[in-house]
């Protein structure tokens, strides 16, 4: 590991941020992983060889505190695309694809004002590729959320290469049509990358790349199609190693981030580009959370705390580390910072990370909030109900990271204070409850479940 530099302050990477911002405005690249865990990545210590991200982790800064805004994946992508806590958007879970629920009618509405809308109106050429899972139908496809051009899929995950969905269904898009397209996934989201880029290398672009890597199926880019449309399948894939499939998927994705970054320099864009590498929530059992506690779809840190990385030369130190408290919430107000375009006229829950990541300032004390069961104040962490534990629990961060010992009953004030903080923002988010066709998306669902096809019965 390359030595560590606390969120250095450089002065002259402050003094070339702000000739920088007179000069073009700069080239945003978005990478996020799918159920990345902490402890997956060798730059964070961890049991998957990843040279390129390795290599970016040495050339920028390596965040130890940041988190995503769910421990799953379409709240996540709520909250990252709008800045705002996913629940404001109506989208406090998964977007499933069995439409005999509800929630599979729901979707990002237009309502909601991304990232992406905001710098296309800046004259920003825009382009998503990858995974969306924000809505199943065209209405709520990313062009109609400012991304000039989409490829990709729009569940939570495809086979990797026939692209077909867990309900059996084709999902395979370029723009808000379906579309015929052969290859392995995160190979097939690279090229339209790397093409973007290509494209767009005389204007200020903004690139989202959400990797399908390393969500099941577990395939390498070795394997074969195992889903068809209609079929019958195993969801996770038929391999019996998947901690080695898990391994080359991490792999081949390390190799997309290398091809990116290879882009840029080749057409003389790094110093005016800022890339970001994140995952969207912990890993599963299948992957690695180092020294975290629960996984996935939890609320202790090892459900949210995530692998980031912020990398520009010429203005991010090398080889630099930051413990500042962080989430997914930033990347929309950082990335504007950075584009020097005006945030959106609503208010953002995500801060601008730019003083972290470019003077070494510090943020100070932070609350952050997940699915109104767990919080952070600091170092400290309560959560409510958390699986395999107490009813409720406090936990210092900063000498127990691995959420090991509940020191709830020796701060009764603490947690009264913070258990305040929960409610008080479980009301501030409410509103978001509202936004979803609730009605129709039940009518819909009641439809499908009543024209389903009905399951034999078998006898014993």
């Amino acid at each position: 590991m390359p030595s560590v530099i606390r969120c250095a302050t450089v002065a002259l990477l402050v003094s070339a941020f702000c000739q920088s911002l007179s000069a073009a405005p700069p080239n945003l690249i978005v990478i996020m992983a799918d159920d990345l865990g902490y402890g997956d990545l060798s730059c964070y210590d961890g049991w998957i060889k990843t040279p390129r991200l390795d290599q970016l982790a040495a050339g920028g800064m390596r965040f130890t505190d940041f988190h995503s805004s769910g421990n799953v994946c379409s709240p996540t992508r709520a909250g990252l695309m709008t800045g705002r806590y996913q629940q404001r958007a109506g989208i406090p879970g998964v977007v499933f694809a069995d439409p005999t629920r509800a929630v599979h009618y729901h979707g990002l509405q237009t309502s909601e004002t991304t990232f992406a809308e905001v710098l296309s109106n800046a004259d920003y050429a825009t382009a998503a590729f990858g995974k969306w899972h924000l809505g199943y139908y065209p209405k709520y496809n990313p062009i109609h959320h400012g991304f000039g051009k989409f490829v990709g899929y729009v569940s939570g995950n495809v086979d990797f290469f026939s692209h077909v969905d867990q309900a059996g269904n084709y999902d395979w898009w370029h723009q808000d049509e379906h579309a015929t397209e052969e290859g392995y996934t995160t190979h097939l989201v690279t090229k339209h990358a790397v093409k973007f880029i290509e494209d767009n290398k005389s204007k200020p672009f903004c690139l989202y790349l959400p990797h399908e890597a390393p969500h099941y199926p577990y395939q390498g880019p070795n394997d074969t199609p195992l889903r068809s449309v209609g079929g019958k399948f195993n969801n996770q894939g038929e391999r019996k190693d998947i901690q080695a499939a898990y391994s080359e998927m991490v792999v081949e994705m390390d190799k997309s981030v290398g091809a990116v970054v290879d882009t840029v320099e080749r057409l003389g864009l790094a110093d005016n580009t800022l890339i970001l590498f994140f995952s969207d929530n912990g890993a599963n059992k299948n992957g690695n959370n180092g020294a975290l506690r629960g996984a996935k779809g939890s609320n202790w840190e090892g459900g949210h705390r995530v692998p980031c990385i912020a990398y520009w030369p010429g203005k991010i130190a090398k080889a630099s580390s930051c413990d500042e408290l962080t989430i997914s919430l930033d990347v929309m107000p950082t990335i504007l910072a950075a584009a020097g375009v005006a945030k959106p006229d609503r208010n953002l829950d995500g801060i601008d990370l730019l003083p972290v990541m470019l003077e070494g300032k510090e943020l100070g004390e932070r609350q952050l909030f997940w699915n109104g069961k767990a919080m952070r104040d600091g170092p400290w962490k309560l959560i409510v109900g958390g699986k395999g534990a107490e009813k409720l629990g406090l936990y210092n961060l900063k000498n127990d990271l691995g959420e090991k010992k509940n020191v709830a009953e020796a701060q009764p004030d603490r947690v009264k204070t913070m258990l305040a903080s929960i409610e008080a923002w479980k009301k501030d988010v409410s509103s978001g409850e509202l936004v979803q066709p609730n009605k129709q998306a039940e009518e819909r669902a009641k439809k499908a479940k009543d024209t389903a096809p009905r399951k034999k019965k078998v006898k014993k």
